[in-house]
């Protein structure tokens, strides 16, 4: 079994499915003649269930369905030479169709306009992004049994679509050994005269290998995600915030030793790669740490290595060390032969003064640090340092506040009375705000928390919710910093203003976010059905023009907009006017008037003002 599921893992990597090659087809036969149809089947499922993790059961099951009868059909005795390249180019036309039945991907469109060979090849190179959030629940006992008896084929089929698409970053042997063992123990209990009891001695039975399957699902996600050196700054912040007391030479060898398993174990073929490895590391973890902290001794005293493992996972921050400030590394310390760790030792001594989720800390540093870097490589190093040097700083601990008062109080409070003290927060901060956005506006805030704000929190995830500009000009001061541009337009223009905004819907979609915000909390209005002609005549009411200076950080990223009234223009003629900072002289924000909008040349830039060709 284990040499098949090398091979069929091998297929999976390399898409044998859909190259069409005689190689790739004497493989995919080869596994086919050692594990029997069913068997192929059932693997087929498990493989695209997590290549298609967003795909329904239906989508997965009829790809799957396709697969199976190509390959029964093409590897026959007899079968036509070309049968698998024939078949395999119908299965990649048959996605293209507009209604076909497998599993729907943004890149597909692109795939359908190639041919032949590049075509499948296009198509294999498709999958969806692994779930960082798992969505599977397991039905009670009699659910279990009541789906079993009804119909035993779907029910597997079900459990290992759902649980294989939910925990995709389980290495593939690991995941074929837990599923098949909770079949074996749904099989088993399910038509034993004593289903409870049966359940609960199976469930112990299979209890560490369940463990260990959704905790390597944990590490090699967040591993996926960060690549292998971004995961060792990760690790290293960590255990520097777990354990602050310790010395950079106590846990950067234990970031890296982590890395490495994860880096040899997630995309192994070996069936016990991790169940090997990770007690190896809790071992050399027990030997180093607890002498640094008690929670370590008591994660220490677990019964298992993967107990001990799960418990150090989940282990908190500790209270960050008070210390003096750090300062940013030296072009020498950091560009000199002899010091190598400069910018571990910098991220592991501010890791260990910050409280903030490795998750924020990360996506800081890697633009500091890369910084750093490229100033090496420059002309002049020293001059190079001194010049980003303050602006890093200002960024780093301007990203890092913004951090800190999202998540403040999150780790010690209840999720409920979490959410009273942000509400009380923002209601100081904007006390114009109508009650219901206030509203609206902590429940965002506390979702973010919810899952940005833990020790383990989703790379992915974290990362498309904010970024440097979300935190250091967060949705909130953008909506204040438009109350105040508001409350300083003229009657007139406002008037104007509303007027339009009545007529027209679309226009607060083409609003910047944070005017859009304030507007609504300002304004009453009722939209009705707009043309792109009414809307062009927005453009009258605000006429937006460009500041000639550009602020950029430290990077050569622009900066959001400071935006604010032109105090010459408004009130004159109805026209509200105003600047957005950061764009280059010349970038006319054109005023309109009666003419037509070319919508396929209109720009939008980052700061929400627009450029009309």
């Amino acid at each position: 079994m284990k040499t098949v599921l090398v091979l069929l893992l091998a297929a999976e990597l390399g898409h044998a499915l859909e190259r069409g090659r005689d190689y790739e087809k004497d493989k995919v036969c080869k596994e086919l003649a050692h594990l029997g149809k069913d068997d192929f089947r059932t693997l087929s499922l498990v493989l695209y269930s997590r290549k298609f993790s967003s795909g329904t059961f239906e989508q997965v099951s009829r790809l799957v369905q396709e697969v199976v009868a190509l390959t029964q059909e093409c590897c026959a005795e007899g079968a036509d030479p070309d049968c698998y390249d024939t078949r395999t180019s119908a299965l990649s036309i048959k996605s293209c169709e507009s209604d076909s039945p497998f599993p729907v991907h943004e890149g597909t469109p692109e795939c359908c306009t190639k041919e032949g060979l590049e075509r499948k090849l296009c198509m294999a190179a498709l999958s969806h992004q692994a779930r960082e959030f798992p969505t599977y629940v397991e039905p009670t006992n009699d659910e279990i049994c009541e789906a079993f008896r009804k119909d035993p084929r779907r029910f597997a089929d079900e459990f290992l679509y759902e649980y294989s698409s939910n925990y995709g970053q389980v290495p593939l042997p690991l995941l074929v050994g837990y599923t098949k063992s909770y079949l074996s123990m749904v099989g088993s209990c399910c038509t034993s005269p004593s289903p409870t009891p049966c359940f609960l001695k199976e469930r112990l039975q299979i209890r560490h290998l369940s463990l260990l399957t959704t905790m390597s699902n944990r590490v090699c996600a967040q591993y996926a995600a960060y690549g292998k050196e971004k995961s060792r700054i990760s690790h290293l912040i960590k255990l520097a915030q777990k354990v602050p007391t310790a010395d950079l030479e106590d846990v950067l060898p234990l970031a890296e030793d982590i890395t490495t398993i994860l880096s040899k174990c997630c995309e192994s073929t070996s069936e016990d790669c991790m169940a090997k490895e990770l007690p190896e590391y809790t071992v050399t973890v027990c030997d180093n740490l607890p002498k640094k902290n008690s929670k370590f001794e008591e994660c220490c005293q677990e019964e298992t290595p993967l107990d001990i493992f799960t418990c150090i996972y989940f282990m908190p921050a500790a209270p960050p060390l008070q210390l003096p400030a750090i300062e940013l590394p030296t072009n020498t310390e950091v560009c000199g032969q002899t010091n190598t760790k400069a910018l571990d030792r910098y991220t592991f001594e501010l890791s260990r003064r910050t409280p903030l989720p490795e998750v924020f800390l990360s996506k800081i540093l890697e633009p500091t640090l890369k910084t750093l870097n490229k100033c090496c490589d420059s002309e002049d190093a020293s001059t190079c340092f001194t010049d980003k040097g303050s602006q890093l700083k200002k960024e780093l601990s301007s990203f890092i506040e913004k951090g800190q008062e999202l998540c403040a109080d999150y780790s010690e409070n209840t999720f409920t009375e979490y959410k009273k003290k942000l509400a009380e927060r923002l209601r100081r901060r904007l006390p114009d705000a109508a009650p219901t956005e206030l509203a609206g506006l902590a429940q965002k805030r506390a979702d973010l928390a919810s899952k940005c704000c833990s020790v383990n929190s989703p790379p992915r995830h974290c990362a498309a919710q904010f970024g440097v500009r979300y935190l250091a000009y967060s949705a909130a001061t953008q909506v204040q910093r438009y109350h105040v541009l508001l409350s300083r337009v003229s009657p007139v223009s406002l008037s104007v203003l509303t007027g339009q905004l009545k007529e027209n819907s679309a226009v607060k979609e083409w609003l910047p976010p944070g005017c859009r915000e304030a507007l609504k909390q300002r304004l009453t209005y009722s939209p009705t059905a707009s043309t792109k002609q009414t809307l062009a005549m927005m453009f009258v009411v605000l006429t937006v023009t460009v500041d000639d200076t550009t602020s950029t950080d430290s990077r050569g990223v622009s900066q959001p907009p400071d935006p604010v009234v032109d105090e010459g223009m408004a009130g004159k003629k109805g026209v509200a006017v105003m600047r957005c900072q950061g764009h280059q002289k010349g970038d006319t924000m054109a005023t309109l008037g009666n003419r037509k909008v070319d919508w396929k040349n209109d720009r939008t830039n980052s700061r929400g003002c627009h450029t009309v060709s």
